[in-house]
């Protein structure tokens, strides 16, 4: 039977309230799918204008707040965030299917990202300045306008304010569109910190692909910042292309850890865990492959196996849950047949842990581990996107360093040795935007290094003043004498 009673409504966030519609979308809990968590408004082309315009509007003024006037309203921004951790991170389980630690990771991590963020404002925006007798030269950056944010249902805070905390500290206006598939929080979340700020400095428009393609086509948008599949931010470019957009792009990974021949496996695997099952696996810098050398590999895979068959899948709102379903039936469909295609090769694949009285009705996975698997076979050089992973064993280190780079992505990565000199050697052979040295999980991450990738993970860098100089533009004035 279908779950209705305290279904929230939620609309498009234009100004400082949120705005009734016509159309609106059920959200499900993808771990109870009787259970309707809310109706989200659908939103159109039109809506989007409304949306951008006043934006613009807003930018007008936003843009000459001076900036330690507005660090400190992103530090209340960070204040009023923290608050709603209480009661918008169970929201958040019930629509993207995460545990509840995981949501309230979500909140903390973007948290920290406007605070962080503002403390570097101080000295942002000093002109570099040359003066000689020929002329005055004087290079100051300026904000570019309307910000178009898309984010994805897997960790829906903290990448919003990967975009956010930056656009609005450089003194830009943001438009956002949630993931239709966990957008109710996030939507409530920023209508809460919209509230601190002046009208039209932060909207959100809910939609599909068409009101994607609007934000991200329209003409007073001067910025895009996206995280989401490769295949989606081919058609982000090709949109934003028609009025030259620049565009910042945090895309998918295929990440590999590489497991040294020196290696503590018992340390390891107290921390390579966390970086392959958190979210399901539904992570993008996630661990996705793990090279083990072959003199290594039976006792590795063995240790591996034995720690995973502990796990017990659940609804995140079960504390006893180690990990929750996975967010949609598309992303259930693409792993399921992964596995059942792992399952016709030559490799071994082991279904391990067990499920809770929690796990009903919904996308639940066991974990899975793929043991004698080939670096070249599809579950090892695909985004697996769930509770999936293989195990290849390696001959020498040459070999592993090919192996790693032979890739299309190269987002994340990771080496695990006890020997950090030897890590370091390898870490700066791999083709990655970061390695991490004997860690690989959302502990990995520092807001001090900028996080992005190369080759078709992504373009540009988050985090820090790498990521403020995403969305300023530089205006060079000089004064011949």
């Amino acid at each position: 039977m279908t779950t209705t009673h305290d279904v929230l409504s939620i609309g498009h966030l234009i100004g400082h309230t949120l705005t009734d519609v016509d159309n609106y979308d059920e959200v499900r809990d993808p771990g109870r799918l009787d259970d309707i968590v809310a109706r989200v408004a659908v939103g159109t082309p039109a809506d989007v204008n409304q949306a951008v315009e006043l934006a613009h509007r807003a930018f007008t003024s936003w843009r000459n707040v001076p900036p330690a006037e507005r660090a400190q309203l992103l530090l209340s921004a960070a204040d009023v965030l923290a608050g709603c951790a209480e009661d918008l991170a169970p929201l958040l389980v019930r629509e993207h299917g995460g545990v509840l630690w995981e949501a309230q990771t979500d909140f903390a991590l973007g948290t920290g990202v406007l605070q962080h963020t503002a403390s570097l404002v101080d000295g942002f925006f000093t002109p570099v300045q040359y003066d000689d007798e020929q002329s005055f030269i004087s290079i100051e950056r300026v904000p570019r306008g309307v910000v178009a944010a898309v984010v994805p249902w897997n960790m829906p805070v903290v990448l919003t304010m990967m975009k956010l905390a930056p656009a609005l500290a450089t003194g830009n206006t943001i438009v956002l569109k949630p993931s239709p598939f966990a957008p109710a929080a996030l939507t409530l979340a920023l209508q809460r910190i919209a509230q601190q700020l002046p009208e039209g400095v932060v909207n959100v428009v809910h939609g599909n692909a068409d009101v994607g393609q609007a934000l991200t086509s329209h003409p007073l948008v001067r910025k895009v910042g996206f995280t989401g599949g490769t295949a989606t931010a081919r058609h982000v470019m090709a949109s934003a292309a028609g009025t030259i957009k620049n565009l910042t792009l945090e895309l998918g990974g295929n990440d590999p850890a590489v497991v040294l021949d020196d290696v503590d496996i018992d340390a390891a695997l107290d921390r390579m865990l966390k970086g392959v099952f958190t979210r399901s696996g539904q992570i993008c810098f996630a661990v996705k492959r793990i090279y083990v050398p072959r003199s290594l590999y039976g006792t590795f895979a063995d240790a591996f196996c034995e720690r995973v068959d502990q796990y017990a899948v659940g609804h995140g709102l079960d504390e006893n849950a180690s990990f929750g379903p996975l967010n949609n039936k598309a992303q259930f469909d693409s792993v399921t047949n992964l596995i059942e295609g792992t399952k016709n090769s030559s490799a071994k694949i082991v279904q391990l842990g067990k499920k809770l009285d929690s796990a009903g009705d919904g996308y639940y996975v066991l974990p899975h581990v793929v043991r004698d698997v080939e670096h070249s076979a599809p579950i090892s050089s695909c985004e697996q996107f769930g509770p999936v992973i293989p195990l290849i064993a390696y001959d020498d280190e040459a070999q592993v360093i090919e192996w790693a780079n032979d890739s299309e992505y190269g987002l994340g990565s990771s080496v695990w040795t006890t020997d950090i000199d030897r890590g370091l050697a390898i870490a700066r052979q791999i083709e990655a935007g970061s390695t991490f040295i004997n860690s690989h999980a959302f502990e990995s991450l520092d807001l001090r290094m900028p996080f992005g990738g190369v080759k078709q993970s992504g373009i540009g860098r988050e985090f820090g003043e790498a990521g403020m100089s995403e969305y300023v533009e530089d205006h060079a004035i000089r004064v011949v004498k």
